[in-house]
Order: C-alpha cells, then sequence, then structure tokens
C-alpha cells in the first residue's frame, strides 16, 4: 500500500497543496495520507476532494487580521485566528465538504506532539470534531500557539517530535511512498538558539518537551536523509520546491507561484508517481 506523508511548514505547505491539486485532476486517491501541522490540515482538502480550496483561503483570508494577526492573542492566545481558522472558514466562508470527506476509505493519521510526555501521538483524522481540536493541536507551534488540549493531554505541533513521518508510515506496512516537503533540495536546519530558549520556558510546566526542541534539527536532518535513501532505492517519489518560501508568507503571488510549483513537479513526475500503487 503505498503512504502519502506531508510535511508541515505553515504557508510553506501551500506547495504542497498544488501536489494535492495535481493528484484530484488525475483521480488519484491515496489509501494512507498522515502528516504534521499545516502540510496534514491542507491535506483535508485533499480527502475532501475540493481542488484550490487551500489556495482560495490564503487569497482571501492571509492579509485579514482574523487569520494572522497580533490581535488574536488577546482573543485566543495564539498569532493565528483559531475559532476563525478551524470555525468560521470551513464552516462558513469556504465551506469544508464533510460528506466527500467522511467517504473516504483509507487511512488518515494526524501527527501531535504530547507536551507532557514529549513523544509523537498519531490520531485518526477521520475523527476530527466540528472543532477540528486535532489540526488546532498538529499545528500549534509554541510561543504562536497555546497547548491545545484534547482530553487529559496537551498538545502542540507534530512536527516537533517527527517532523516527516516516514518511520510511521512504514511500521503501518506501507511500502512505497510520495513524500511532500516544503524545503527545498539539500536544506537542513541547524541548532537554533530560539527552540533553547523556548524549551526553558516550557520546562517547568512540560519538562520532557525541553530536549526534543533542542534536538529537533538533528531528527529533522536524519530524517530527510533517510527519504533520500527511500528515494534512491526506488521506494519514494520526493517532491518539494527549488527555492524558499518565507512560513509567514505575505505575498500572495509567491503563495501562487509556489502552489503552482508544486502542481507542475507533480504532473512532471506523475508516471512515478501512479508506479507507487503498482
Amino acid at each position: 500500500m503505498p503512504s502519502l506523508i506531508l510535511e508541515g511548514g505553515t504557508l510553506r505547505a501551500i506547495f504542497s497543496a498544488g501536489v494535492m491539486d495535481a493528484l484530484l485532476d488525475e483521480d488519484l486517491m491515496f489509501p494512507y495520507c498522515i502528516g504534521v501541522s499545516a502540510g496534514i490540515s491542507n491535506g483535508y482538502s485533499y480527502i475532501s476532494k475540493q481542488k484550490r480550496r487551500n489556495l482560495e483561503i490564503l487569497e482571501k483570508y492571509r492579509h485579514d487580521n482574523r487569520y494572522i494577526g497580533v490581535r488574536n492573542f488577546f482573543r485566543c492566545r495564539s498569532l493565528f485566528g483559531l475559532d476563525f481558522i478551524f470555525g468560521e472558514v470551513p464552516g462558513r466562508l469556504i465551506p469544508f465538504d464533510t460528506d466527500t470527506f467522511k467517504r473516504y476509505e483509507g487511512r488518515l493519521l494526524v501527527g501531535v506532539t504530547n507536551a507532557k510526555t514529549g513523544q509523537p501521538e498519531y490520531i485518526d483524522g477521520l475523527e476530527a470534531d466540528e472543532r477540528y481540536m486535532m489540526l488546532r493541536a498538529t499545528c500549534a507551534l509554541p510561543i504562536y500557539f497555546p497547548a491545545i488540549q484534547i482530553g487529559d493531554n496537551d498538545y502542540y505541533d507534530g512536527g516537533i517530535c517527527d517532523p516527516i513521518p516516514i518511520h510511521k508510515a512504514i511500521e503501518d506496512g506501507n511500502e512505497k511512498h510520495l513524500i511532500v516537503l516544503t524545503q527545498p533540495k539539500g536544506y537542513r536546519k541547524v541548532y537554533s538558539k530560539r527552540n533553547e530558549m523556548v524549551g526553558k520556558l516550557l520546562r517547568r510546566k512540560y519538562p520532557h518537551l525541553e530536549k526534543v526542541l533542542v534536538t529537533r534539527y538533528a531528527k529533522y536532518n536524519e530524517t530527510v536523509e533517510f527519504c533520500e535513501e527511500l528515494e534512491r532505492e526506488g521506494r519514494a517519489v520526493i517532491l518539494r520546491p527549488q527555492g524558499n518560501l518565507n512560513s509567514f508568507e505575505k505575498d500572495l503571488d509567491n503563495l501562487r507561484a509556489n502552489c503552482q510549483e508544486g502542481y507542475d513537479q507533480a504532473m512532471e513526475k506523475m508516471a512515478s508517481i501512479h508506479g507507487l500503487f503498482q
């Protein structure tokens, strides 16, 4: 069974949205989809078969302070307007096709980081509630978001623990993979003083999270190298943008171009992508 694996990256994940639009044009639905942060959030529109929905949201609301803006810290302790993004947008402004989404017959996993244990967890994405709490959790980058409570646990961005969940996909029995990254080839993370600072700020409440944040760069780099080895072995197709896009990109033309690049790359490699199903 082939898997679709989606990296996060805030607005950089618009590249992934373009890839998934191409898959929809080819009527190609992966039976297993896993990802983190904005990657898997955009993946919901793929599962609901709503082409260009993710781009339409950014085109209409990227410069709306209800979407991103410091005023949201007073509303919901987040740079992003959580109730706007996960409430008004899918519920009223650009409706999410819940009926088509629920007809998906595959497996959909949302990666999150358990703030108390510092370990990754994978939630059944098809069990999303009306407030999309699991999507809020997988996007909850510390400082920019509050921890998101689901049940008895607090969660942060899934990309902290498992930024590219290829090992989980293999563990679940998938043998071939379409891996959609949001950083260009050759990109490697470096040690981050910011992550060290965030870890210190959170360690009293979440002591297991500090080490995960400080060593996040090494985990990311090891995972990218593993994905590239799978590609060399013919077990994966990797798609990624050629250039860098700012995680909080403001230029709509740049966002459109990045989305189109994802679409074009997927179409160029569509024969190889179809081959993952054989």
